[in-house]
C-alpha cells in the first residue's frame, strides 16, 4: 500500500454518480503507457469512495451497477483509464519532466540532422524544444507525444527519423566481445566470415545510435575495428 501523503485522487463520473481511489501517481502514469501493475500494492485502501477526501465510500450497489463488479481492482482499472487524475502542481511537474526527459531519449536514439547524417545531441534537442515552448502531457505515451514534438523542432532545426547501416570488421577473436552489442543496437542484416577468420557484418540502426555504437566497438576492439557507413540517410 503507497502511503495517504504520497497518493493522488483518480476520479470517474457516470450516471450522476462520482467513484474516487487514492492511487500512487506513479503507478497512473505506468498504467497510461500500458504497463501491467499490480493496484493493491499502490492503493492507499482497497476502496471505492464517493469522496476521497471526507472518506464517503460509494455504494456497492451503485459501484455493481456501473461497473459490472465490486472487485476493487478492476473498479480502479476503470477509475484511472476513463476518469480523471488530480495531481499537485508538484507532482505535475515532476511527472512532466520525467516524460520530458523520455521523450528527449526517444528522439535522440532515432533521429538524426539530414544535412550532417549525425545524430542531433539530447542536449539540442531539449534546447529545442523549450525554444519551440513545446507543452508535455504527463499522461500520454511518448509514442503518442513525439509526432507533436517533431512537428515543433523541424521549424528550428533540421531533423527526421532515420535508420543507418554500417559496415563492421572485426577480428574473430573481437566477434564474441562485440556480437552482443551488435545485436543490441539494431538488427544485423547480412555478415559472413573471411578467409583470415575476421568476421564483416552489416548492422541497421536507428540513426541517433551511430556514435554510440562506434565509441563501443572501438572501445571493444581497441580501435581495431574497420567501420563504414554505408546507408546514409534518403
Amino acid at each position: 500500500m503507497v502511503d495517504l501523503d504520497e497518493a493522488i485522487v483518480a476520479r470517474f463520473e457516470s450516471h450522476g454518480e462520482s467513484f474516487e481511489i487514492l492511487i500512487d501517481p506513479k503507478v497512473v502514469q505506468k498504467m497510461k503507457d500500458g504497463k501491467e501493475v499490480d493496484l493493491l500494492e499502490n492503493m492507499v485502501i482497497d476502496t471505492i469512495f464517493k469522496n476521497a477526501k471526507k472518506g464517503t465510500r460509494a455504494p456497492e450497489e451503485k459501484i455493481k451497477e456501473i461497473f459490472g463488479t465490486t472487485d476493487p481492482t478492476v473498479v480502479a482499472r476503470q477509475i484511472i483509464l476513463k476518469g480523471e487524475v488530480q495531481l499537485t502542481t508538484e507532482q505535475r511537474k515532476i511527472m512532466q519532466e520525467n516524460k520530458k526527459k523520455r521523450i528527449v531519449e526517444y528522439i535522440a536514439r532515432n533521429a538524426m540532422n539530414p544535412q550532417t547524417g549525425a545524430p542531433h545531441p539530447p542536449t539540442r534537442i531539449e534546447t529545442a524544444m523549450e525554444e519551440a515552448r513545446v507543452h508535455i502531457d504527463p499522461f500520454k505515451s511518448v509514442e503518442a507525444q513525439v509526432p507533436m514534438v517533431m512537428d515543433a523542432l523541424r521549424p528550428l532545426i533540421p531533423i527526421r527519423f532515420d535508420k543507418i547501416r554500417i559496415a563492421v570488421k572485426v577480428s574473430g577473436e573481437d566477434y564474441g566481445r562485440c556480437y552482443e552489442d551488435f545485436k543490441h543496437f539494431g538488427k544485423i542484416m547480412k555478415e559472413e566470415w573471411q578467409k583470415d577468420g575476421s568476421w564483416i557484418g552489416v548492422v541497421e540502426m536507428p540513426a541517433g545510435l551511430q556514435t554510440e555504437f562506434l565509441e563501443k566497438i572501438s572501445n571493444k576492439t581497441h580501435g581495431e575495428a574497420e567501420t563504414k557507413i554505408v546507408k546514409q540517410a534518403i
